[in-house]
């Protein structure tokens, strides 16, 4: 394995690609640790997006080859003059039957990374960089709180830039609201979400603050109808889904983050801003022992708490797994 990953060497930049099945919250996970090596040593990334015809999807990854791979699929091999990456990177499900061939395939030049716990050939990697809540052990594991994403200060300042006109007059203290939705282990019905509603205008009112309010693709349209109805009259901004996307902007801006207790990647992206991360209940539909864990993590660093309908004030250490994680990736391949 070619050694081009001391930080400083500009000699040749590294070659990395990120390859996910294109959806934003798994691509982001990839190309956020791409990025946090790119910014340890000159780097080239390229983002590949695959996805599987519908007849194949559901096969196992095992029986998988490329030529299931749909036609809008980018290539995941070197086109005719190109190299095998130095880096790959990769994210879900969907990618794993691509990643456990490039070891071999590239003649042990690539240096394969996965994130999250891929549950399938876990030592055909040479790193897997998993949420520590998933409890997986190996060699080859990396086990850090929450999962690799893109936050970072540089990014949340430009982020915010965009929407300086309609933030920076907002009374403080300004409350982001992260509201996630139905998943395999929550729900948030129009009841619950309208009792949330309440909590949150209850402590935004009692501090005299404002709020900066987002709903995820995931929200059910009846708890968004609820939530809004509920805090339309505060000072703020309730984004509606239309127009760019304030949430890097609601991020910085910020004195407190809420977040519903359903996203993992949200709570450990708001933890990297060093402010007061109150997380806010949903309504269980079965165990979640992995978001316990996570949030148990959270509140052993500091930087979350239950919400409790105040807003009380609190600092920390900000989360930076993302840069430890891209340290360990170059420690590795130095190792070859």
């Amino acid at each position: 394995m070619l050694d081009r990953t001391a930080p400083g060497d500009v000699s040749t930049p590294l070659s990395i690609w990120v390859v996910s099945d294109g959806r934003i919250g798994m691509e982001n996970q990839a190309l956020g640790l791409a990025e946090a090596v790119q910014r340890l040593t000159p780097a080239d990334i390229s983002v590949r997006r695959i996805r599987w015809r519908p007849l194949f999807d559901k096969l196992p990854s095992a029986l998988k080859a490329s030529w299931m791979l749909d036609l809008s699929s980018d290539s995941t091999e070197p086109a005719a003059g190109e190299t095998w990456p130095d880096l790959w990177i990769a994210t879900g499900r969907a990618t794993l039957p691509m990643s456990a061939r490039v070891r071999a395939a590239s003649g042990g030049r690539t240096f394969v990374v996965q994130t999250q716990d891929p549950r399938w050939r876990n030592a055909a990697y040479d790193l897997i960089v998993a949420p520590a809540h998933d409890r997986i052990e190996a060699p080859n594991v990396l086990s850090i709180t929450g999962s690799p994403h893109r936050v970072t200060p540089e990014r949340l300042a430009e982020g915010s830039a965009a929407f300086a006109d309609r933030l920076e007059p907002l009374p403080r203290p300004r409350v982001a609201a992260l509201i996630g939705g139905r998943s395999k282990a929550f729900d948030l019905p129009e009841a619950h979400a309208a009792d949330l509603a309440g909590r949150i205008a209850g402590a935004v009112e009692a501090a005299g603050g404002s709020l900066m309010l987002t709903f995820s693709r995931r929200t059910p349209e009846a708890a968004k109808a609820a939530m809004t109805a509920r805090l339309a009259h505060l000072p703020g901004l309730i984004w509606d889904g239309a127009g760019p996307n304030p949430y890097f902007a609601f991020l910085d801006q910020a004195d407190h983050v809420l977040v519903t207790e359903d996203s993992a990647n949200m709570a450990a992206e708001a933890a990297s801003t060093g402010k007061p991360v109150h997380i806010l209940p949903m309504i269980p539909l079965k165990a979640a022992d992995k978001f316990a864990r996570l949030h148990a993590d959270l509140r052993e660093r500091g930087a979350a708490r239950p919400f409790d309908g105040t807003l009380e004030r609190w600092s920390y250490e900000p989360l930076d797994e993302t840069a430890r994680a891209a340290r360990t990736v170059l420690e590795r391949m130095r190792r070859g």
